[in-house]
This record gives structure tokens, C-alpha cells and sequence, in this order.
């Protein structure tokens, strides 16, 4: 999570050699007028599965393995932010998504985002959920943000084992350069015709969800997505805040500038638990949530399972329930 945007980075467009999905437009989509999320008089639909924690963990410990192996990290225009795109892409066009690569410059260095679509749904109505993948250069970046990257990848390997079937249109993504100010997302955004920001009816951001001195904090955005977020862990018994110490500083933020309802969930980066918050969801009173972000300490051993667990469960929930 980017928490102080120095700066705006410069991004130089470099057209992808492949941009039909990266571009967002969906061969022969027309556009439609006001796609909603609120889940109005819809049929019953089967409920989203568990997703196991221990997959959305293998996924950290490759991560992982790729930043050890790649100078320590996994940042913009280095070997390791490549080769964490490339594990998590032959993961989704092994399930049978349709990828593409969206490429950009910033700082001087090629920087990449990463598409997935599921096949079928209203292309007039597209749910998206992403997380940025890239670290800052000093460490691995596992909960920042390899948690969101890996929770999002199991949620939609989860569609394609369940052969998910939803009403609206299903779509992934894994964005660059984050870290240098929101990069790669907003020149997505920005690559958008208006046509093709109109069919998003949301988009679902998750950056640092296993924090190892965990909140639960819930985006105060769309109302739709908040209450979605927010009942269900109602339903577990856990009580949410809203989010307001990285408002604005993540993925998200380009969306929601264009007009696209957002929502998302968040552990906590570097402010303190408070004594109150403590009590509320256990942990450390007066220690950071992530005391490692930023830090060359955020490895595997940065993240509280339950915590990655409870956030991975919630985004697949999220996932059914919104493209239904």
C-alpha cells in the first residue's frame, strides 16, 4: 500500500502486445446504462466456498521464493516483479481465464499490470477485484501486498474450479507500480474509453490483509459493497471499522476518481493499535498493525493467518455475491 504519494509518477503508455482485455472492451459489448451492485430482487445463489488459507499461503511462500531470489524484492521494473506476473498468470490460463498483459513505463522501467477474464456474463456489467503485486525494493512485500495478490489469484482459481456461472461479467487484476503512486492502475483507468468505464459496475480492492497485528477495516465507498463487506463479518462475529489510514492511497483510488463504485478491506499498515481496537480484535495495544511495512521484515513470517484466512473467505463471498 502506497500511504503517501510523492510526486505523481510519469507513466509513458507502451501499447501491449496484447490489449483486447487489458483495454477492457469486450468484443461486441454494447455499452449499458448505470450497471448497479445492489443485489435487488435476484434469485438465491450457492454460496461462495471456504477458500483454504494454505493455498493463499503456498502462493505467499512462491512469492516469496521469486523476491529471495530476485535481489530480495519484487519491485517495479525488476526481475522479481516480473517473475511474480509471470507465476501468477500461468496459474490463470491454466485455470482457462483469458489474460493479458498491459505494459507502461514509469521511472524509466517497464512496468506491467496483468488482466484476467472470466469467460461469460453481462460484458455490459464487469465486477472486478485486483490488488497491486508489486514491493517497494527494500523487502519481499508479503503482506504489503502480496496477501491482496495472493487472496485474489485462490479466489479466482476458486471460480474456475466451481465453474462459476455469474449474471455479470467476472474480471481479475494484478497491478504494477503501485508502490511509485498508483501507477499501473490508473493507467488502466485512464485507458479506458468512457464507454468501457461505464460497464464496470465495481471494483473490489484488497492491499494488505494479513497484517500480523490485524484490524478489519472496510472501505466507506459504495454502499452496496460496504454493507456486503461488512455483513458477512457481521455473520463471523467480527467487528469492522471503516477504513480511513491508507483513504485513497491504493488501487482503488483511480476507479473511484472515474466515477466506478469501489469498495475493499484492510488490516492496518503503520499506525498503532489503539487500546480500544485491542480489545475489540485482540493483538497489540500501541504496536503498529504491520510494524514490518516497508520494511525489509515483511516476509512470510509478516502475516497472522486468521486474519488472511477470514479476508480470503470474504473477498470470494464478495465475489459471488456481487456478479450474481
Amino acid at each position: 500500500m502506497k500511504l503517501s504519494v510523492p510526486g505523481r509518477a510519469t507513466a509513458t503508455a507502451v501499447v501491449a502486445a496484447v490489449s483486447l482485455l487489458a483495454g477492457g472492451s469486450i468484443a461486441g459489448a454494447a455499452p449499458a446504462a448505470g450497471p448497479a451492485l445492489a443485489p435487488a430482487s435476484k434469485p438465491a445463489v450457492a454460496a461462495a466456498p471456504d477458500i483454504p488459507v494454505a493455498n493463499v499461503k503456498a502462493h505467499l511462500t512462491q512469492l516469496q521464493s521469486i523476491a529471495t531470489a530476485n535481489g530480495g524484492n519484487r519491485a517495479h521494473g525488476r526481475a522479481g516483479y516480473r517473475a511474480s506476473l509471470d507465476y501468477v498468470k500461468a496459474k490463470l490460463d491454466a485455470a482457462g481465464f483469458t489474460t493479458a498483459i498491459q505494459q507502461f513505463t514509469a521511472s524509466g522501467r517497464t512496468g506491467y499490470n496483468l488482466i484476467a477474464d472470466w469467460p461469460g456474463g453481462d460484458a455490459g456489467q464487469v465486477v472486478m477485484a485486483g490488488s497491486h503485486l508489486d514491493s517497494v525494493s527494500s523487502g519481499a512485500g508479503i503482506n504489503d501486498n502480496g496477501s491482496g495478490s495472493a487472496a485474489v489469484l485462490e479466489t479466482a482459481l476458486a471460480v474456475a474450479r466451481a465453474n462459476l456461472q455469474p449474471t455479470k461479467h467476472l474480471r481479475f487484476a494484478w497491478w504494477g507500480a503501485e508502490e511509485l503512486g498508483l501507477v499501473g492502475s490508473r493507467y488502466y483507468v485512464n485507458s479506458l474509453s468512457s464507454a468501457n468505464r461505464s460497464r464496470i459496475a465495481g471494483y473490489l480492492n484488497f492491499d494488505m490483509i494479513g497484517s500480523p497485528n490485524p484490524g478489519y477495516f472496510v472501505y466507506d465507498d459504495d454502499p452496496a459493497i460496504e454493507k456486503t463487506f461488512k455483513d458477512y463479518f457481521t455473520g463471523l462475529g467480527v467487528a469492522t471499522e471503516i477504513e480511513t489510514e491508507g483513504d485513497g492511497r491504493s488501487d482503488h483510488a483511480p476507479f473511484k476518481s472515474a466515477g466506478v463504485p469501489v469498495g475493499g478491506l484492510f488490516t492496518g499498515a503503520s499506525r498503532a493499535k489503539s487500546a480500544a481496537q485491542a480489545a475489540k480484535w485482540g493483538g497489540t495495544a500501541g504496536q503498529a498493525f504491520d510494524r514490518c511495512y516497508h520494511s525489509s521484515c515483511d516476509t512470510t513470517t509478516n502475516i497472522n493467518d486468521t486474519a488472511l484466512d477470514r479476508n480470503s473467505d470474504a473477498i470470494a463471498h464478495a465475489v459471488w455475491e456481487l456478479s450474481e
